[in-house]
């Protein structure tokens, strides 16, 4: 029997849920469950209850979280990231100067809205299922908190940035990209996307779905 806490480096192209199902399959277990969810777009941490150990998920604390995200700026699509249909395009290219003195509205305690497509429950359906089925998404601001957001760097040539955030709960990175783009009037959406800590669960102790699954095949080889 397994039971513990794993934290994950998820990849991109792969949903919370399928991570589960992977490290499910690894560990030879029935139960399992994620802290949080992280988009299929995004990589980094996901911690991944295992056995008895999903029993505790309610109580243990994700306030804190920090990311790492691209913003490519002349575009908003439909899900915010480049998943999406393009809705509104724009051929102004920010400053340096532009940007950071925006990004300072985006510091504390701010109402930020949810993406169109995103888990948010309405009336107990997915916020992304209805508008995957054409309804218009109803979906109420909410207060959240950013501790820090600073621009890592700026490429004029090719209209993207970089940026690193460390937030609280509730946080939606592709709604950050879509708001600032809207108040630097040139639209924007995110390109990347990487989580870099959840609470005590950081980076650079992280393991990938790979290198568990290498360690499993070895422990379970013939020996000679």
């Amino acid at each position: 029997m397994v039971n513990g806490w794993l934290n994950l480096d998820k990849p991109t192209g792969m949903s919370s849920a399928q991570a589960v199902t992977q490290i499910k399959r690894i560990f030879g277990i029935k139960k399992a469950g994620h802290l949080g969810t992280l988009d299929p777009l995004a990589s980094g941490i996901l911690p991944i209850a295992l056995g008895e150990a999903t029993k505790t998920i309610p109580y243990l604390s994700c306030d804190l979280k920090a990311y790492n995200f691209t913003i490519k700026w002349g575009k908003q699509t439909t899900t915010d990231d480049l998943g999406g249909d393009i809705i509104r395009t724009s051929d102004i290219k920010p400053e340096y100067n532009q940007i950071n003195c925006a990004i300072k509205d985006f510091i504390g305690e701010i109402t930020q809205t949810p993406p169109q497509f995103s888990a948010v429950k309405i009336k107990g359906a997915r916020a992304y299922k209805l508008a995957r089925s054409g309804q218009k998404v109803n979906i109420k601001p909410r207060q959240v908190k950013i501790h820090e957001l600073k621009m890592i760097f700026l490429d004029t040539i090719n209209n993207i940035a970089d940026f690193s955030m460390i937030c609280g709960s509730g946080v939606y990175v592709r709604s950050i990209a879509r708001d600032l783009g809207i108040e630097l009037n040139c639209f924007g959406h995110i390109t990347q996307l990487r989580r870099t800590m959840v609470g005590d669960f950081k980076e650079d102790e992280s393991v990938t779905i790979e290198q568990l699954t290498k360690k499993t095949q070895q422990l379970t080889l013939p020996s000679a």
